[in-house]
This record gives C-alpha cells, sequence and structure tokens, in this order.
C-alpha cells in the first residue's frame, strides 16, 4: 500500500486553522482528533491524508510558488471527481472543494482515500508470486484508461468539462506559451519538436474524457489481482479532448534504452512490456487507429519537458525543497531532444 508518511519539511499547512474549517463544512466526515500526514510520490501537488477517528479522507492542493495557468487545477479536479464516480468507479469521490486561499494558502479538494498498491519503477512484492504479472498489470492500466474514454460523457454530466473543437491546436498553443514562460536562454531541440507538430496537427478519432497523466504509479491495484484498478489519481487536467493524447502521455514515461545513463525517474524496469504491448493492447480495447502515435508520444514529451522545467524553476527559485527536482533541467532538455527525433 502507499502509506502516507511524516510531512516533508516547508510543505506543512496551517493545520489548526484547516481543522476549524473541516469541521464546519464537512461533520458528518470530521468527528475524532484529525492526524495529518502526507504522501510523497507526487513531483507536483501535494497530498495530505487526514485521520478522523476512522475517516479517512485526502486533501490535495497545488504545490507552493507561481503556477503556471490552468495547471494544479483543484476546482476541475473536484468537477471531475464529484460526479466520474458514478460511472467510473476507478474515480475516487470527491466530497468538497474550497477556493478560500486564507485556510492553507491555495485552492484545496478533499476527497475520498482509495486503497490498494501502487508500483513505481519495478515489480512489488505482492505481485511477485503472480505469473506474468508485468504483462497483466499494464493490460489493466492500459483497458482502464480505455473504458475511461469510452465513457459517455453526456451522462456522466460531464459535457461541458472542455471544448473538444480544435483541442490540439489550442493544447500546442498553450503548452508552447508554457515552454516560452520555463525555458532557460538559447535555442533548444523542444523549439524545433513544436514546430514540427504544429505542421502536422493529426485529425482526432473521438471526443473522450481524457485524464492527461494516466502511468503506472497514479493507478492503484488490488493487491491480490494483478488485473484490477482500484483508482486512479491525479484528475486536475482532466478534460474533453483526442483519446491519443492520454495515450502518448502513458508512453511518454515508458522504458526507453536511450534514457537508461540519465536515470530518468519516469521509466520502468525492462521487465514490463514494450511500448509496442501498450500500443497493441489499446488498439485492441478501442478499435483506433495508432498510424500517428508518433506524433502524440512526441507531443507527450514536450509536455514533459515543459513540466519538468518548470518543476526545476521552482527548485532553483527555492519554492521547493524536493532534492528530487535538482536534476529536472537536464531532463528537460533530454525530452525535447526525444520530441524532436520522433517527428524528424
Amino acid at each position: 500500500m502507499d502509506q502516507a508518511k511524516e510531512i516533508r519539511k516547508g510543505e506543512e499547512l496551517d493545520w489548526p486553522k484547516l481543522e476549524v474549517y473541516l469541521r464546519s463544512a464537512m461533520p458528518n466526515e470530521t468527528k475524532g482528533e484529525m492526524v495529518v500526514s502526507q504522501f510523497h510520490g507526487g513531483h507536483a501537488n501535494l497530498t495530505y491524508l487526514l485521520k478522523f477517528g476512522e475517516t479517512e479522507l485526502v486533501l490535495r492542493r497545488p504545490p507552493f510558488g507561481k503556477i503556471a495557468p490552468g495547471a494544479h487545477d483543484m476546482k476541475r479536479e473536484y468537477r471531475v471527481l464529484s460526479k466520474l464516480y458514478k460511472v467510473f468507479p476507478q474515480a475516487p469521490q470527491a466530497y468538497h472543494f474550497s477556493d478560500d486561499e486564507s485556510i492553507i494558502g491555495s485552492p484545496f479538494v478533499v476527497m475520498e482515500r482509495k486503497r490498494g498498491e501502487v508500483v513505481r519503477r519495478e515489480l512489488i512484492d505482492c505481485f511477485k508470486p503472480f505469473e506474468n504479472a508485468e504483462e497483466r498489470l499494464v493490460t489493466a492500466m492500459i483497458k482502464a484508461q480505455a473504458e475511461l474514454h469510452q465513457v459517455d460523457f453526456e451522462k456522466a454530466d460531464l459535457n461541458k468539462l472542455g471544448r473538444p473543437e480544435g483541442f490540439l491546436e489550442r493544447q500546442l498553443q498553450g503548452w508552447t506559451k508554457r515552454w516560452e514562460l520555463s525555458k532557460e536562454e538559447g535555442r533548444h531541440d523542444m523549439d524545433d519538436a513544436l514546430v514540427l507538430l504544429s505542421n502536422s496537427i493529426p485529425v482526432p478519432q473521438a471526443t473522450s474524457i481524457i485524464h492527461n497523466d494516466i502511468k503506472l504509479d497514479n493507478c492503484q491495484f488490488q493487491a491480490d489481482d494483478p488485473d484490477k484498478v482500484t483508482a486512479i489519481f491525479d484528475w486536475d487536467m482532466a478534460t474533453l479532448g483526442d483519446p491519443l493524447v492520454d495515450l502518448g502521455s502513458t508512453l511518454s514515461y515508458w522504458y526507453e534504452p536511450s534514457f537508461e545513463k540519465y536515470d530518468m525517474p519516469v521509466t520502468l524496469a525492462k521487465t514490463f512490456p514494450s511500448k509496442k504491448f501498450l500500443i497493441e493492447k489499446y488498439a485492441e480495447f478501442t478499435g483506433f487507429s495508432m498510424e500517428r502515435m508518433d506524433w502524440y508520444e512526441a507531443f507527450a514529451y514536450c509536455k514533459a519537458g515543459v513540466i519538468t522545467a518548470q518543476l526545476y524553476q521552482r527548485f532553483v527559485n527555492g519554492k521547493s525543497t524536493d532534492p528530487r527536482m535538482e536534476k529536472f533541467g537536464s531532463m528537460s532538455k533530454i525530452f525535447g531532444t526525444y520530441a524532436k527525433k520522433l517527428m524528424q
């Protein structure tokens, strides 16, 4: 189980003020003493476990420091998770949202605590007894992703979550602007990759609810069943759009031999199935053509490059004390180089 631990230095919140607020806003869920801990797995949004007696709640807020426009959107996360859980059981139920920044310094959302096992860079002990465990975990993740993309967003009352028309064009424009705000001086491969992407935008095959960050460690799996995803986390970037953007993001977290010497934290052990396996499984579950996946994968690497540049900038500016972010500047450049290579 992905256990909550002590709170990282510099990431403490105003616990007394939060407690007073929650006891007023959520009286039925906040009986008993409040005990707080933190989940350490993520790199951006801050996630805390709040215990009130036997009740466990999860609180999520954006990272400290300046936030890029549209990023770390807790209101969006609440909007999605207050409805999606009814038709997609892997989505945690959101209970409460507050945009009152006087409480903990930012908007935040409070949601259901889901339970399960999190797989990060290699197979964990509980799944080692199972035959073909890596293949089964990956298949379960891709199947859950495909099921999300087939949710009827009209029936889920999420038809206003985004604007599908011109989605890819707007996405490219938005990420290009973020890159200009966060990049180091000079010309980068990322600049070239973004131009190449804009010159060959594909025609979407469908419109779906997309998560925008599905990867193994944003999923929880049932401990005694590697074929079952119990939860998917981090819905603050969810929207309506081209579902292959979602699959591209998943591929950008996958093992690449050329990344080995950089100790990239997004890569997995070689024992997991290849990207080709993921693409074939997704095509099997959805019936979509995979002909343009290089474009979607390159776009995902560009996004990863922008995000790591932003996180590195926060580290350099002293807005984060997370030591993992120190190498994100060089990682950002690697992502840009790989995106450019895919588009050439």
